[in-house]
């Protein structure tokens, strides 16, 4: 069974060790080990996830199979872009599966559930950014009507940036 339950604070620790295992399961290899792994610690820890929490428009959501946590999604409602005119517009941040519920269908189940949750939240589009290496999640992406506006380049230390794809889906 496949139930998604939006995340609260007390699930900060959880969300930050799932996605230090997404993250570098998706993107381990875009850089170099010690780039990847301070991105991963930095981004990743219970404090950083806790304070986000405090924006009343960031939501996170937990996907489970059969009551065993498979990934893990955030958006923030109200966010623009200057790549889309669109106002009252949606970024999702992340939406990470474990490397292991891959092929099932899920990633396709939570983003569908944050487009509904976009809509229900009077938003006219959800955009994201996905690294222009990524050829599965942007082909992905594609078939879900998402269509590709423009670049972002994704910092993941001082000296290194991966170059990304800005991708939009108006409702």
């Amino acid at each position: 069974m496949i139930t998604i339950t939006k995340a609260k604070p007390e699930h900060s620790k959880l969300i930050a060790t799932l996605g230090k295992q997404t993250f570098f399961e998706s993107h381990g290899h875009s850089a170099s080990k010690k780039d990847v792994a301070n991105f991963i610690s930095k981004t990743y820890n219970e404090a950083t996830v806790l304070k986000e929490f405090e924006n009343k428009n960031s939501l996170y959501h937990l996907l489970y199979v059969d009551q065993t946590l498979a990934g893990f999604s955030k958006i923030q409602l109200q966010t623009p872009n200057i790549n889309i005119s669109d106002q009252n517009i949606t970024k999702l941040d992340r939406i990470y599966l474990l490397e292991a519920f891959h092929g099932k269908q899920l990633g396709a189940r939570l983003l569908d559930f944050n487009i509904k949750l976009s809509k229900q939240n009077n938003q006219n589009g959800l955009w994201l950014v996905v690294w222009v290496d990524n050829h599965k999640a942007i082909n992905f992406y594609k078939k879900k009507g998402f269509e590709i506006v423009g670049v972002y380049d994704f910092k993941i230390s001082e000296t290194h940036s991966n170059p990304n794809h800005v991708m939009f889906l108006k409702h």
